[in-house]
């Protein structure tokens, strides 16, 4: 005969007082010899004070992962030396129990997990919900981090101290929402003690008696994630049912692209000036946000054409350039220092350059670009790879050196190099010249319509 290998299993006590513990598990909690609970802390765990628990672990350990690992070696351990182990968790064992999980990774032993109830049967009927029909999701409020992803409906369970509803709180911005959300507090269900109750979300880290049987449940949260899913959706029924939209072609879209592109430059140059004026309206951020809209949206709409052929789509889109942008910040999301955004710079053109395979940084900038654009283009590159930015002041020594100089040869090379050292100057300043030159043209625009009526 074979030796048995060890084995623990793994048993639940339900989710609430002992009258909701399964009938296999009580027959195994009167029949083990070994009996070992992760916490006593459960209301159905009155009964087995005298048994073996883990508590005293949580009182030394650093960290949960450091509770749960320290938990598995020593029911490892325990099944080693005795054959045989029952463990039993709150609730259920397939249901938020890190511990579990490590036990069915330990090659040690043979792992036999029991099936219990969980505090989610519960939940779903003191929300009087079907989780299936609506799409509930579920997250862990001790991982929920600075921002809580939607759409919902969400279930976040584990809310155990008033830290982490404040978390909570804090991870979705209300500011940006239309109406602040409602937060369903879910605790002690199954129990006399029993609270459900809405509370607006501002007010949740204000719930006293929070403990590890509470929990919270968002019916709905408006994210990016799923206005972004919304306009995609959109966008297909448009290529479906519109004759214009399905019409269009990668190249019939790109003077709407560029068309848009200048609108929203045009929107955030009036934002911009009206900021440093001090006059900054509602008006203005609402038309910046109009032609930002305008711009995702052919985004969106060549991305939908890419997808209809196969050949990549919007996802791809975004999880490449976040890809991208995540390798050439080596000094955010690796170990590389750099001290300076010229540093940043610089290494972002190596990064790309190399990235690419092309010979030179000047590859990938578009000859098509406004002169004044490109060259400020070609000047980064240059300062970039070189390290040596001149200082305002011997740009403007240049500049009136150059004027000197073109009122002697009054010829185009002369010129270039007046409005070229004037472009450096403009960087050296902060200034986009591109910009710069397109509020004179505004302002000149506006000097000719004056003349016009006072000529009338």
């Amino acid at each position: 005969m074979g030796m048995t290998r060890p084995r623990v299993t793994v048993v639940g006590l339900g989710p609430a007082g002992s009258s909701l513990i399964t009938r296999e598990t009580w027959d195994l909690l009167e029949s083990s010899p070994v009996v070992v609970f992760r916490t006593l802390r459960h209301p159905a765990a009155e009964q087995f004070a005298h048994c073996e628990s883990y508590d005293h672990l949580y009182e030394g350990a650093n960290s949960f992962d450091e509770v749960y690992q320290a938990v598995v070696d020593d029911l490892c351990e325990k099944a080693v030396t005795n054959g045989a182990v029952l463990y039993v968790v709150p609730g259920s064992p397939s249901v938020a129990e890190r511990s579990v999980e490590l036990l069915r990774e330990c090659s040690a032993i043979d792992c036999v997990v029991l099936s219990a109830l969980s505090f989610l049967d519960l939940a779903w009927v003191a929300l009087g919900i079907d989780p299936l029909a609506h799409g509930v999701r579920l997250v862990d409020g001790a991982s929920v981090g600075e921002r809580l992803r939607g759409p919902g409906p969400i279930l976040v369970t584990q809310c155990y101290s008033r830290e982490i509803l404040s978390a909570l709180k804090l991870s979705i911005d209300t500011d940006l929402l239309d109406a602040e959300p409602m937060v369903t507090i879910l605790h002690h269900l199954g129990l006399p003690e029993q609270i459900v109750k809405q509370v607006p979300l501002n007010e949740l880290d204000r719930f006293q008696e929070v403990d590890h049987l509470t929990s919270c449940y968002l019916a709905s949260i408006r994210t990016v994630g799923s206005a972004a899913e919304d306009l995609v959706d959109f966008m297909v029924t448009l290529r479906t049912s519109c004759p214009w939209d399905q019409q269009q072609t990668h190249e019939s879209l790109t003077r709407h692209l560029l068309e848009e592109s200048y609108e929203l430059l045009e929107a955030l140059e009036e934002l911009t000036h009206a900021s440093e004026a001090g006059n900054a309206t509602a008006a203005a951020v609402a038309h910046v946000e109009e032609e930002l809209g305008d711009v995702l949206f052919q985004v969106v709409f060549h991305a939908q054409i890419a997808s209809e052929g196969g050949e990549f789509d919007l996802t791809a889109v975004m999880d490449g350039v976040r890809e991208k942008l995540t390798a050439r910040h080596p000094h955010v999301f690796g170990d590389l220092t750099l001290e300076s955004a010229d540093q940043v710079e610089s290494n972002w053109e190596m990064l790309k350059k190399k990235e690419k395979g092309r010979t030179s940084v000047t590859e990938g900038i578009p000859s098509a670009l406004p002169a004044l654009t490109r060259y400020a283009k070609l000047m980064k590159k240059a300062y970039a790879l070189e390290g040596d930015i001149p200082q305002i002041d011997q740009l403007a020594a240049t500049l009136s050196d150059e004027v000197a100089n073109f009122d002697a040869l009054q010829s185009a090379e002369s010129l270039g190099a007046v409005l070229a050292t004037a472009v450096e100057l403009g960087q050296a300043l902060g200034l986009e010249s591109e910009s710069v030159l397109r509020r004179r043209c505004d302002e000149l625009t506006a000097q000719i319509r004056e003349s016009e009526q006072s000529r009338t």
